[in-house]
């Protein structure tokens, strides 16, 4: 498999703060890469320097090949529709309907017909498991499930390579959480897209994910498949993965792992 995003020694600074320091990273294509880490450890601020968000202060990012720094503005420019993104809360316009949320980026990069519009809307919401009923709902009428697959409709409206997701299982009940994954894994076999998510889910790390990168003490401390990982003695990747909040079933399909 092709590798879609590799990051090279990135160093992140907040005035004299240093988030990250040293980090290095690489995701294949088709894959569901998962970016863990403890509270602090700038999971969110790595993914917002892949998209652009945020600059690091020095390292390398690269990108279906290419560094960010050899691109023109107008190469970032495309290169922003090759990917969606579902920010943790969902980060939808509470003024505008679904229908106009799901067709703020083809609006932004395109010149469609409000008919085609239309249709791209349709169809975003049934890929997520929506009704087109859905289309002239607001925000505040929306379950906290309901608000997660509408901006992940959102997030597909431009047909992406990638897809990055913060944290999409929280807030969610257990079945609604497992029912997202699933949709997660189906999406990506159908639409043949890289995804990378931040979670700290077990039952997404232990069910969907393919390989992953733990962050701590402002590097990569483990990485790999999650057996790779679990042969760490790394103390956060111990604690992360074996602690008092982690089920009986956790556990032992840790020491299963384990054993082989």
């Amino acid at each position: 498999m092709s590798t879609v995003i590799k990051m090279s020694n990135i160093v992140t600074k907040f005035g004299s703060r240093v988030i990250h320091d040293g980090v290095s990273l690489e995701v294949k294509q088709k894959e569901i890469f998962a970016i863990l880490g403890e509270s602090g450890a700038g999971k969110s601020v790595l993914m917002k320097e892949i998209i652009m968000l945020i600059k690091p202060y020095s390292g390398d990012i690269e990108l279906f090949g290419t560094k960010l720094k050899q691109m023109s503005y107008r190469q970032k420019q495309q290169l922003r529709q090759k990917w969606g993104v579902l920010f943790q809360f969902g980060a939808l316009f509470t003024s505008l309907s679904v229908a106009e949320n799901i067709a703020l980026p083809v609006k932004e990069y395109t010149k469609i017909s409000p008919s085609f519009l239309e249709q791209i809307v349709r169809e975003k919401l049934n890929m997520v498991g929506l009704s087109d009923k859905v289309a002239s709902l607001y925000p505040s009428q929306l379950s906290g499930g309901m608000i997660k697959r509408v901006a992940l409709a959102r997030a597909l409206a431009m047909d992406p390579k990638l897809l990055f997701l913060d944290e999409p299982t929280s807030g969610l009940d257990p079945i609604g959480a497992r029912a997202f994954d699933k949709l997660i894994v189906e999406l990506r076999d159908i639409l043949d897209i890289t995804v990378v998510m931040i979670t700290h889910d077990l039952d997404s790390i232990f069910s969907i994910v393919d390989s992953m990168a733990i962050l701590a003490d402002k590097k990569v401390v483990a990485k790999g498949s999650l057996e790779e990982v679990l042969k760490s003695n790394h103390p956060f990747v111990e604690r992360f993965f074996k602690n008092e909040y982690t089920s009986k079933r956790f556990m032992d399909k840790i020491a299963n792992i384990k054993s082989k």
